[in-house]
């Protein structure tokens, strides 16, 4: 096995980057970053612990959920989960963060790295309330490094083709999966569980 372990060694398989992919890069969020974060139902975030062990986590809403404060700020609100708080305790000891937004049926996504805060604001919580609740915290992202990123990964995987997904035929779903490795979890009480917390508490 011939490993990678150098810049020269990486340079060697790697070609240097194209001038445009360099120079793509904004310090700020333009019109069209702006544009396409309005658009966007699906954020990945990623957070690293202050060791840098790195986590990344799926955020998703009605379009526009993430809402752009000025040409430096984001405000991306939270919404019930798990209360594992993976992200947010990374951020409380690492406060760089790394966003990347898709928007269904368009091929390239949009790339966001920064820093983040928890805020907490009775105000800014209820700006951010969906059917009456308000968020439960909304991180304040400041964008240090903006771009678009190419569509080729979204073109090899043929994500928004439905005709091209695979068979679910034979895939555990969740339940059973989560019933298989947790001792004694009842896979019939895990389904119930889910579909009350899909229906029920959303926001």
């Amino acid at each position: 096995m011939t490993e990678i372990a150098n810049l020269d060694d990486l340079r060697r398989v790697y070609a240097a980057p194209h001038e445009m992919a360099l120079r793509k890069e904004l310090d700020h969020i333009d019109r069209h970053s702006r544009e396409f974060i309005e658009r966007a139902p699906l954020v990945v975030v990623s957070t690293a612990d202050a060791d840098g062990w790195p986590d990344a986590s799926p955020r998703g809403d009605a379009p526009g959920f993430v809402t752009v404060v000025d040409d430096k700020r984001l405000h991306l609100p939270d919404r019930p989960g798990n209360n594992r708080l993976d992200s947010f305790q990374n951020l409380l000891s690492n406060a760089r963060i790394a966003l990347l937004f898709m928007v269904p049926g368009r091929l390239e996504t949009l790339r966001v790295n920064g820093t983040a805060r928890l805020m907490t604001d009775p105000e800014l919580i209820n700006q951010h309330a969906v059917n009456g609740k308000p968020a439960r915290a909304v991180v304040e992202i400041v964008a240090k490094s903006v771009y678009f990123q190419c569509g080729k990964a979204l073109v090899r995987s043929a994500l928004w083709q439905p005709e091209k997904w695979p068979s679910l035929a034979g895939l555990a779903s969740f339940a059973e999966a989560l019933a298989d490795q947790i001792k004694g979890l009842d896979k019939a009480a895990s389904e119930r569980r889910l579909e009350r917390a899909y229906r029920d508490s959303l926001y």
